[in-house]
């Protein structure tokens, strides 16, 4: 054979690597099948109902389980292993009629017992959950979940095989969007009782819902595929999902650009211009119950238990900039913690500094953290914890420099997602940038969050009497207008607290090949597999 010379060797391999890179590297898919290709925006942590709380967790799980409610197309609750239910008058009594043919992806049946196990194994100190706090709307939930009650206690009781009956501390009208939640999913007790904390490996995996797990390669992708004892399976229309990591947004964005990826749920917000013209028709943006925000680390960190250092830091942050020019996809500035759009909540609130200019917050700022000791002789300094993405590292280099500009010393400090969830809720860290979507539509989704008694996901452990007194007679108040007023006025106070720094509210991203069919955008931005297509 004879040989290439160096030069043509190497400009022929150039072009077989042009070659492969040209050509969409997309999974095949198998005759008479279709198949989704999803690009999440992170790698899920775990694939367990009962200790996940991230987004893109919930995406994964939210295909594979399904609770006495689940998210409708445009993520409305709908009937999913419960066909119907009913209300006592008072409200604190709800029974929910399950499926009697419902089935485990292994065959077993979906019973009233596994719902109530789910619940119960949420609220186990062990399971350590960072959503427990949601069932303490249950009777019982939060002795429970502090150790000083059984799990037989709880207000959760199988009637009989297939009816679950849950009795309330307090009226919540929001009920059934909390049994969408994946908290709310049943554990299949016979699986958890073979393989302990396991069950959630492949192979081991049972689910409720319209998909299996079929495999998990981490840092690459994870398979789902039909589950074929599904109640509604025949309507299902696809076949396989992957689920593909896809951090790095612009690697994304091109992969659905070449058909290896049907989605990407996320895109980088300044790229949204060039987006609609190289890719016409894929470009989803949708305002959502969501908001980005600061959190000050208060139990660990002496100088944020200072109001005047965490009105400083908030006030003196430009956010006509951060939503106008840096992230440019219709994000808002905001000056309070419940979104716009939120249900059954009358908006007002808003931090004490909101109307005044940009300079003159800077200048107050410099003022406030002088009064606290900080001076150009006597910096404040500390770190700045993000997640590991080129959004986030816009925000945080914005942050940082209006933060110079008033004498603060602030170093970036960027983890993978599940990294940086990991530290927040161990309280390992000094200020860190997150987002709240909502677990459903009502303010107590947010306000309930900075609760002295949540627990981890009160990143900043915020703290205030007044605060807990009035979202506990919200709970008590029947009347929807007087429970918005209340929950008002405890929004107001922690802002006066400067207990979080809102950023900006934020809306759903998402780039979507025009032949997919199903994709409805909706305030809670939730997609379920189960209602999509592949033309």
């Amino acid at each position: 054979m004879r040989k290439l010379p160096p030069l043509l060797l190497a400009a022929a391999a150039a072009l077989m690597i042009a070659g492969c890179q040209g050509k969409p590297q997309r999974p095949a898919c198998p005759k008479g099948q279709r198949c989704l290709e999803f690009g999440l925006a992170s790698e899920p942590a775990t694939l367990d109902s009962q200790r996940a709380n991230t987004v893109t967790e919930s995406w994964v799980i939210g295909d594979m389980m399904e609770g006495l409610t689940t998210d409708g197309p445009d993520a409305s609750p709908v009937p999913g292993g419960a066909t119907s239910w009913e209300t006592s008058p008072d409200g604190l009594v709800w029974t929910f009629h399950l499926r009697p043919n419902a089935r485990w992806s292994d065959g077993a049946p979906v019973t009233a017992d596994d719902y109530v196990f789910g619940l119960q194994r949420l609220l186990d100190p062990k399971t350590a959950s960072i959503y427990a706090y949601l069932a303490y709307v249950i009777k019982g939930a939060q002795a429970i979940s502090e150790g000083k009650a059984p799990p037989a206690s709880l207000g959760a009781k199988a009637l009989d095989r297939y009816t679950v009956q849950l009795t309330l501390e307090h009226p919540a009208p929001y009920l059934l969007e909390l049994t969408k939640h994946q908290s709310f999913y049943p554990a299949p007790r016979h699986a958890v009782a073979k393989y302990g904390d396991g069950w959630v490996a492949p192979g081991k995996y049972v689910s409720n819902g319209p998909y299996r797990l079929v495999s998990w390669n981490l840092g690459d992708h994870i398979t789902l595929a039909k589950n074929r004892y599904f109640h509604d399976a025949g309507h299902v229309c696809l076949d396989r999902v992957d689920y593909f990591q896809t951090p790095d947004a612009i690697a994304a964005e091109r992969r659905v650009q070449r058909g290896e990826l049907d989605i990407s749920n996320t895109f980088q917000s300044n790229r949204i211009d060039r987006l609609r013209k190289v890719m016409p028709g894929y470009v989803h943006t949708h305002t959502v119950l969501a908001t980005s925000y600061l959190s000050f680390n208060t139990r660990d960190v002496r100088p944020f238990k200072d109001v005047r250092v965490r009105r400083a830091l908030s006030e003196s942050l430009d956010r006509d900039f951060m939503t106008a020019k840096l992230m440019r996809a219709g994000q808002r500035p905001a000056y309070a913690f419940v979104p716009p759009g939120t249900a059954n909540y009358p908006f007002g609130p808003k931090t004490r500094w909101a109307d005044a200019s940009f300079p003159q917050r800077q200048i107050e700022a410099k003022a406030l953290l002088a009064q606290a000791g900080f001076t150009p002789a006597h910096p404040l300094k500390f770190q700045l914890k993000t997640t590991n993405n080129s959004e986030s590292l816009l925000l945080a280099e914005a942050i940082q420099a209006d933060w110079r500009a008033i004498g603060v010393d602030a170093s970036i400090l960027q983890n993978d997602a599940p990294v940086a969830f990991a530290a927040f809720a161990n309280r390992d860290f000094d200020v860190g940038t997150m987002a709240w979507y909502g677990d459903f539509n009502d303010p107590m989704t947010f306000l309930g969050l900075l609760k002295s008694d949540v627990g981890a996901q009160n990143y900043g452990d915020y703290k205030n009497a007044a605060y807990d007194a009035l979202l506990g007679k919200a709970d008590r108040e029947p009347d929807a207008v007087r429970r918005g007023a209340i929950l008002a006025r405890a929004e107001q106070i922690m802002l006066d607290d400067e207990g979080i720094a809102p950023l900006f509210y934020t809306v759903g991203r998402a780039l979507v090949n025009p032949r997919i069919t199903g994709w409805v955008d909706n305030s809670e931005n939730w997609h379920r597999s189960r209602w999509l297509c592949v033309r």
